[in-house]
């Protein structure tokens, strides 16, 4: 997308809950998106896309015994521009330490669990794209299935990480599924430009989706109000709102 569009308050939670083409996706099993003997690999912009997208999944596919592969693009050390307190260096840190939190609330056991860095910058990931695609070409093997951010999802790091995680897989031979994040927040109900025939909906148990909720709740720097300046958190209640439901969606 060419413009920004995650402004103003957003789609409510409530126009999502009754929009007819969100009830229509086809539901499927975790387990029938990633074959036996197959890596899961999430490919995450930030720390907490992982959780927000994929946290049901997660659990899912390593009660099934599959093994995860984690790829954090950034450590999320932009999310607060021009903050006194929260500085590139402390997000960049506190993020890490989040997501690892987040990782252990959702109880994926350690031997299932691979976890790599990329470093690349917060915010300009768009700028870096061909090396990340040979970065992840070099986490990838043939048979994977990646989950990655999709690639109109109008954050421009979810943007770029999804057109390099699907550059890299089709060198190497594995499939893509994208999972849109902030496409809750500016798109229609009804909306004509989200891939609704490629549209998968995974549903959470009342455990699964419990454990993903407690997960979130890990990324305070994202979830309180900044502590220097008093202004909102980058993810709001409505946001969470949006996103926390009892199922995931990933797109074929």
């Amino acid at each position: 997308m060419s413009a920004n569009p995650i402004t103003g308050q957003g789609t409510s939670p409530e126009a999502w809950q009754a929009s007819r083409r969100l009830a229509e996706v086809t539901p499927v099993q975790a387990q029938a998106l990633v074959p036996n003997g197959s890596r899961a690999v999430i490919v995450s912009p930030h720390p907490d896309d992982e959780v927000l997208g994929c946290g049901g999944l997660l659990q899912a596919l390593a009660r099934e015994g599959r093994h995860i592969l984690l790829v954090s693009v950034t450590d999320g050390e932009a999310s607060h521009p021009g903050s006194a307190w929260w500085t590139s260096g402390r997000l960049r840190a506190t993020r890490r330490q989040e997501s690892a939190q987040a990782l252990a609330r959702l109880g994926i056991p350690d031997e299932r669990l691979t976890w790599l860095h990329g470093g690349f910058p917060d915010t300009a990931v768009a700028q870096h794209e061909q090396p990340l695609a040979d970065f992840l070409v070099d986490c990838l093997r043939p048979g994977d299935t990646v989950f990655t951010t999709w690639r109109q999802d109008g954050h421009c790091d979810h943007e770029a990480v999804g057109r390099a995680s699907a550059a890299a897989a089709r060198q190497v031979g594995a499939r893509v599924l994208e999972v849109p994040i902030w496409a809750w927040h500016w798109a229609a109900a009804q909306d004509p430009r989200i891939p609704w025939r490629r549209a998968r909906k995974v549903f959470l148990d009342e455990a699964v989706l419990a454990r993903k909720r407690h997960a979130v709740q890990a990324f305070a720097s994202q979830t309180e109000p900044d502590p220097a300046s008093g202004n909102p958190p980058v993810l709001t209640p409505r946001t969470l709102e949006r996103l926390l439901h009892d199922f995931e969606v990933v797109f074929l």
